[in-house]
């Protein structure tokens, strides 16, 4: 039989930290944020970073206490961000008045893992037009932020529209996978969808609630490395239910992976470094989207970028835009940035970390924490200093210092933000994708990984043209005929 190898399976899921670890954690992880934003003194109660959201009880206005969040009190605040992330997500907004009336998604109920953002929350504050069970369980995807005042309360307004939220900024590893927990075990209530940003609640639900899993009528899956898994599912004939792959859905590659980066990746470095670019020395680790958008970012600014990739097609690309391709060991001495956007695990091992030079910048822009073995570093012989929220140096015994970010997580999600338009692209075309998967008849799907159809990508396309007050030309019904096309389209074929 073929064996499915998932990053996570050394994970021991039973066995959660005691209290006292658990607190510990949290109390650290708090104080080193709150230490960069006086502002967000305002905000807090200190008091509530020395007991965990799990050892608490709280209830919302309603009366309800199926949510695990830092403190519901904060839930004004976090009204107020989302409020201004609805200003630039007018699609979101469009498509949820055109389904009002019909509402698609009566009768889903839907558990997601996601990243807790004000952009990620209109999504959920905005499920009620869809139709969809207002009660989503919402497992937090990402543990750190360095916006704290935020990173205190998004979570906590949609536990007033009725969501169910468990997040919480400064989650550990164990905290991740109880939430994950107590959005899928959850007493009168059973998900019959799921909406998951790199596959951990999938292969929670596949491992632990097999029963679960076979009434599931449709996973959406936004990343790299969930898409893999899901592969990996089908091709060993363990999928048996019909799931969309949205990564490779144009709107996403596209807009998401390509020019979100190519603006976050600066905005993460220079909040968390205050490194000036030009004449810099940086290699970016892969050339898909992701790692597109970072070159020509730091290319603008005159850094000299170079580029590391396994697909020679990515590779001419890089060659073809002006970068030199590379093996990461023939430039590790030299550079002084390092980025990963692979999608890939152990892309900078210890070895690389050993021979870079004193200072090196070493940062995720891909998947999780798994591109930088940062595992390796936890070790006696070298010192970990914590210097600012999200940003420490590790010295080694003779004196050099690496400045790691974000422990190898996700930089823009964690030292930055991410441009609200175009989460708002994303959350379109995730909830169109649950609408497709929720309404085709019998038949349409089977129990296999499917693209968005590009009838659906040019929709959601069309839904932010608006926001740019552009006019598409329309195709004459000769013109139409020459080409073969539907005037309405879809212009695009289904394999681009």
């Amino acid at each position: 039989s073929q064996q499915i190898q998932f990053a996570d399976d050394m994970q021991e899921f039973t066995k959660f930290p005691t209290k006292t670890g658990r607190r510990s954690l949290s109390r650290s992880i708090s104080q080193s944020s709150t230490d960069s934003y006086s502002s967000a003194a305002s905000y807090t109660d200190s008091s509530d970073d020395e007991v965990s959201p799990r050892e608490k009880q709280q209830t919302n206005s309603k009366g309800s206490s199926n949510f695990c969040v830092k403190n519901i009190k904060q839930a004004e605040f976090g009204r107020r961000e989302i409020e201004i992330a609805e200003q630039d997500m007018s699609a979101l907004i469009s498509l949820r008045k055109r389904a009002q009336g019909e509402k698609p998604l009566a009768g889903a109920k839907i558990v997601g893992c996601t990243h807790i953002t004000a952009q990620t929350a209109v999504s959920g504050c905005l499920s009620g037009g869809l139709g969809w069970d207002i009660s989503f369980p919402w497992g937090r995807k990402f543990f750190i932020s360095l916006e704290w005042e935020k990173a205190r309360s998004v979570e906590d307004a949609p536990v007033l529209a009725g969501v169910a939220v468990f997040a919480w900024k400064g989650e550990s590893e164990d905290d991740f996978w109880w939430c994950i927990d107590r959005c899928v075990n959850v007493d009168g209530w059973q998900a019959n969808m799921i909406l998951d940003d790199g596959g951990d609640l999938t292969h929670w639900v596949y491992k632990k609630y097999p029963s679960v899993f076979k009434k599931i009528r449709g996973i959406v899956e936004e990343s790299v490395t969930g898409v893999h898994r899901l592969y990996q599912l089908s091709k060993a004939g363990k999928l048996c239910v019909p799931a969309m792959n949205v990564n490779d859905s144009v709107t996403k590659q596209k807009f998401d992976n390509l020019y979100c980066c190519r603006e976050s990746i600066l905005d993460g470095l220079k909040r968390t470094t205050d490194v000036m670019f030009g004449g810099k020395q940086v290699v970016v680790c892969g050339y898909g989207e992701v790692g597109k958008g970072c070159c020509a970012a730091l290319k603008a600014l005159g850094a000299i970028v170079y580029v590391t990739e396994i697909d020679p097609i990515c590779a001419l690309q890089a060659c073809m835009d002006g970068f030199r391709v590379v093996k990461l060991s023939e430039v590790i001495r030299q550079v002084d940035v390092v980025i990963t956007c692979t999608g890939n695990k152990n892309v900078v091992t210890r070895e690389h970390l050993d021979r870079m030079k004193n200072s090196c910048i070493v940062c995720n822009m891909g998947h999780s924490n798994t591109e930088i073995d940062v595992t390796s570093l936890r070790m006696p012989e070298l010192t970990w200093e914590r210097v600012r929220s999200q940003v420490d140096h590790v010295i080694w015994p003779d004196g050099k210092r690496v400045v790691l970010l974000a422990e190898g997580r996700l930089l823009n999600l964690s030292c930055s933000t991410v441009p609200t338009f175009v989460l708002s692209i994303t959350a379109t075309t995730q909830a169109l994708a649950l609408i497709e998967l929720y309404n085709a008849p019998e038949g349409r799907y089977k129990q296999d990984v499917y693209l968005l159809p590009k009838k659906m990508d040019e929709y959601v396309a069309s839904l932010h043209l608006p926001s740019f007050d552009a006019h598409l030309t329309e195709l004459t019904d000769d013109q139409a005929k020459y080409l073969g096309l539907n005037k309405n389209g879809p212009f695009k074929p289904n394999y681009y």
